[in-house]
């Protein structure tokens, strides 16, 4: 299995897909890794199955898929239909059953303010995701801190709209940025 930490230094923009268009642009585009933020489970598999056909690395995240709960039951039910590289989520439990069943994980955590960070720090200490999505991504003076406390790969998300806002997050620490902007796909 190809490791998130791997992929990220040699592709730093992820395409974010929303939809069957985006899906298609997506697949079609240089970029090595996908989050899947649409669908549902009972479209999930052929979102996926597309996805791998195109020779890109999937994430599915689980809070946004129509019918589906990120519990061991759900995330198995996962592994078994679409078998993506791994789950991204916003729920500390849903990291660690995923772990348990070997899906590599992308902790999402939304940066408002200091009790925020500090409960995203706490969150990504015991649950030991792959990786890290910081949202909103252009949040990039906070990704320099989070960065100082944590052990794992930071990815910039949300609200990234530009080239230089991807190069600004870089440049403060993120190792790479998700975007649903198909032109940034380009970089």
């Amino acid at each position: 299995m190809t490791s998130i930490s791997d992929v990220l230094i040699e592709n730093p923009v992820i395409a974010a897909v929303r939809n069957d268009e985006e899906l298609e642009r997506a697949a079609k585009s240089p970029v090595k890794i996908v989050f899947v933020v649409y669908g549902s489970i009972l479209t999930l598999r052929d979102i996926c199955d597309r996805l791998h056909r195109a020779d890109k690395l999937v994430f599915v995240h689980v809070d946004m898929i129509d019918g589906l709960r990120g519990d061991t039951a759900g995330l198995e039910y996962i592994r078994r239909t679409a078998a993506p590289a791994g789950v991204v989520t916003t729920r500390a439990s849903t990291v660690r059953s995923a772990k348990q069943l070997r899906f590599q994980t992308i902790l999402r955590v939304f940066l408002l303010d200091s009790l925020s960070l500090e409960t995203g720090v706490k969150n990504v200490l015991e649950t030991k995701p792959d990786a890290v999505e910081i949202m909103p991504g252009i949040a990039c003076r906070l990704i320099g801190q989070m960065e100082q406390k944590i052990s794992v790969p930071v990815i910039a998300g949300g609200l990234i709209k530009t080239k230089d806002q991807v190069i600004e997050c870089l440049s403060d620490g993120a190792v790479a940025i998700s975007t649903s902007n198909g032109e940034l796909w380009e970089m």
